[in-house]
């Protein structure tokens, strides 16, 4: 069922889905910036989750909700998770509200799009470069397989979709601190380097929209993934 509630301010396209650590333990979360929403009402969206370890095996994972959060299930010590949320369809109307409906279904729309979201967390070294996993259309990959240890270290990442490199893609180095920062643009072989922006937690989104499956519908199909880690800090 479409959720037919109106938004004041802002729509689902803007939001993102991503791994951060909540009392502890590895949570899947929903919002913007430091906007934290609440996930566990919107597991019925999620398509996807999976986990793998260094090698790039698969290995059981799951989500449990524990009040308005979702938490990763790491008793196998994943080295990677990994999950798709499909938001639906999202119009915006005459009004400039947005509405949880086709745009066949709002009338006067000024714009209308269907919206997915991915998410990749990497919680500890890989043996390999990270490989496109399966169900996320819009992947970003580190180029290498070993990450950054500090930060203002740099960082270049591949942005593809469907396997294949995206030129002009649009990034956001960090989506938790700044997601309004001026985002960076992929070159014409879907690359781009990054200054790591934070010692603990980094958030970098790239955003890629595609023609609508049907144009009655929706004006866009957008594709949000986030790639996610975090660094450590001194000894104390």
């Amino acid at each position: 069922m479409l959720v037919t509630l109106a938004l004041a301010a802002g729509h689902a396209g803007a939001h993102g889905i991503w791994f951060a650590q909540r009392g502890g333990d590895l949570a899947l979360v929903y919002g913007e910036g430091a906007e934290d929403l609440d996930t566990a009402k919107r597991a019925t969206k999620i398509r996807h989750v999976a986990a793998y370890d260094a090698a790039g095996e698969s290995v059981a994972t799951g989500l449990a909700p524990v009040g308005r959060l979702l938490f990763v299930d790491l008793q196998q010590k994943p080295a990677v998770v990994a999950a798709v949320l499909d938001n639906g369809f999202w119009t915006k109307g005459p009004e400039g509200k947005w509405f949880g409906k086709t745009k066949d279904a709002v009338p006067g729309a000024q714009e209308s799009g269907r919206y997915l979201k991915y998410a990749v967390h990497l919680r500890a070294p890989l043996k390999a470069p990270l490989a496109a996993l399966p169900d996320h259309a819009l992947q970003i990959v580190p180029v290498a397989a070993a990450l950054p240890q500090h930060k203002d270290d740099d960082l270049q990442l591949r942005v593809q979709f469907r396997g294949q490199p995206v030129a002009g893609a649009e990034v956001i180095a960090d989506f938790v601190g700044d997601p309004d920062g001026e985002p960076l643009r992929t070159d014409a072989h879907g690359l781009v380097t990054v200054k790591v922006r934070n010692q603990g937690l980094n958030v970098i989104v790239a955003k890629h929209s595609t023609a609508p499956d049907d144009a009655a519908l929706a004006d866009k199909t957008e594709h949000l993934a986030s790639l996610s880690f975090a660094l450590g800090h001194r000894p104390e």
